[in-house]
């Protein structure tokens, strides 16, 4: 068996959600009102990609790349790149997504670390409760474990 004929299989056993992750690593996908959501899959793929290859680039206040960055401007540069718009601000991020609960994060979803009802910090989820970011001044863009459970996930539109 072929891998186009085992995608119509994963599909039908797991539903919508792995035939996006399908479509996200290039694979082909055949189910009705699966593109739009499948494109979504795949800018945050590229988005988490882009981030990933900032790593080493210095944090800057107020950046936004494409050589230093600021949590904000690593995120809203690499999902620029990666063909959607997202504001410049953290917590305006935050309010631009679809909040999702943590089972239901993939690679590329936005991870936004709270006080309260005030975000302060965002990074991309990479995937084993590790994100890439920009943490803070004097360091890099780098892979880091998510360190607190005060964080909220959303996907971006």
């Amino acid at each position: 068996m072929n891998a186009h004929m085992r995608v119509p299989a994963v599909v039908s056993r797991a539903g919508a959600v792995s035939a996006m992750t399908v479509a996200a690593v290039g694979g082909p996908v055949a189910a009705p009102g699966l593109p739009q959501q499948a494109d979504a899959a795949s800018a945050a793929a590229r988005a988490l990609q882009i981030a990933a290859s900032k790593k080493g680039a210095p944090y800057r206040y107020g950046a936004a790349g494409p050589s230093r960055f600021d949590c904000s401007g690593l995120t809203q540069y690499a999902y620029k790149r990666a063909g959607k718009r997202l504001p410049r601000t953290a917590s305006a991020q935050y309010n631009r997504t679809r909040h999702i609960k943590a089972a239901s994060r993939h690679g590329g979803d936005l991870v936004f670390f709270h006080s309260g009802s005030s975000v302060y910090h965002v990074g991309l989820y990479a995937g084993r409760g590790r994100i890439w970011h920009a943490p803070k001044p004097g360091t890099v863009v780098r892979l880091e474990r998510i360190w607190t459970k005060k964080v909220w996930y959303g996907k971006v539109r």
